[in-house]
């Protein structure tokens, strides 16, 4: 190789590395002014509220979904490079959060490393209808009754188990899944509500569609049959036997003959119930009518939902409420009337 051959190799390398320099400077340049771009707030005249909640084991790219569902950021794969290159990837806690769009990126990162924001906790019981739910959330502020009751019968929620849930008043009876919650404190009425139904979609799993539909029942009359359960056992080991009574009674067309039902219309409980009180004429009323009532009359657990699902494999068509918590089955109706004789006479 001469030295005017050696010389143009060595010039070309230099071009090489020139312009290797300028890509990487200018690459540099462009990925600088593309951080800083979307480092800014999504709009920063606007710094009302925006309550966020990140569920526990949430991702970065499920945290930056939430975030521009929201409208807090402006791209999920610019939250993802950025967390990851400012070292905040895999930092983030669940919780509830107060953001807003005035807030850049970073500043929304080091919020969501720092936990949870005030929120308010409420209780549920299983059991509860709707009337009693109304209450509890009425008396710990978080609701207007009002408002409440007009989300409960005209609200748009779109789950697939409220299809043929019945319209009016009660529509959502038996579907706001008793359970402990935690809110912000402004939060809507609707919200609230949502939150419920979200939960009951958690806990009524694909398994027990199949089920529903295998024992030829919507899931309105699997959560009504599961809501009398819930009113009429006392102690779970009942729950499955009771159940397989009022599934039998089902088969041969046999009135239900469900107290728990008749206190439902009356709105209050009373320690016995009288032959008045079991002549009403409600559709609600399973002494009078045969098959199930229109609806759940209360919202019940997970236990009374499977009870409901597996019954269990009995020929009781009777219970009896021992007192103790307890209850005594038996198939024909003279047991049932000698128990009653051992048990309440």
């Amino acid at each position: 190789m001469t030295k005017k051959t050696k010389s143009r190799e060595k010039h070309k390398l230099f071009i090489s590395l020139v312009l290797i320099v300028i890509l990487a400077i200018t690459a540099l340049a462009v990925l600088s002014s593309y951080l800083a771009s979307t480092n800014s707030p999504v709009n920063a005249a606007n710094s009302e509220v925006i309550n966020v909640e990140i569920p526990k084991g949430s991702s970065t790219k499920k945290i930056a979904s939430i975030l521009l569902e929201n409208q807090l950021t402006k791209s999920v794969s610019a939250f993802k490079l950025q967390s990851r290159i400012k070292g905040y990837d895999g930092t983030y806690k669940s919780g509830f959060y107060r953001l807003s769009q005035s807030m850049s990126m970073e500043e929304i990162m080091i919020a969501l490393q720092k936990g949870t924001a005030v929120t308010v906790r409420f209780t549920i019981p299983e059991g509860f209808d709707l009337k009693k739910i109304t209450e509890r959330l009425a008396s710990e502020n978080l609701i207007n009754p009002e408002k409440f009751s007009l989300q409960v019968e005209q609200g748009v929620f779109d789950y697939k188990f409220l299809k043929d849930a019945p319209a009016g008043k009660e529509r959502l009876e038996g579907y706001l899944y008793p359970d402990t919650y935690e809110v912000f404190p402004d939060s809507s009425e609707e919200q609230i509500i949502n939150k419920m139904l979200l939960r009951f979609n958690q806990v009524f799993t694909d398994a027990y569609y199949a089920r529903a539909k295998e024992l030829g029942m919507s899931v309105g009359e699997v959560m009504t049959l599961a809501s009398i359960i819930e009113r009429e056992a006392i102690i779970p080991e009942d729950r499955a036997i009771i159940s397989s009574v009022f599934h039998n009674r089902l088969k041969i067309k046999m009135p239900l003959q469900s107290c728990a039902t008749v206190q439902f219309i009356l709105g209050d409980q009373k320690a016995k119930l009288t032959n008045k009180d079991i002549a009403i004429d409600s559709p609600y009323n399973t002494y009078i009518i045969n098959g199930l009532p229109p609806g759940p009359i209360c919202s019940p657990g997970v236990a009374s939902i499977e009870a409901a699902l597996y019954p269990e494999d009995t020929n009781y068509l009777y219970f009896l409420a021992k007192g103790d918590g307890s209850s005594v089955f038996s198939v024909t109706y003279e047991d049932f009337l000698k128990n009653k004789d051992a048990y309440i006479n």
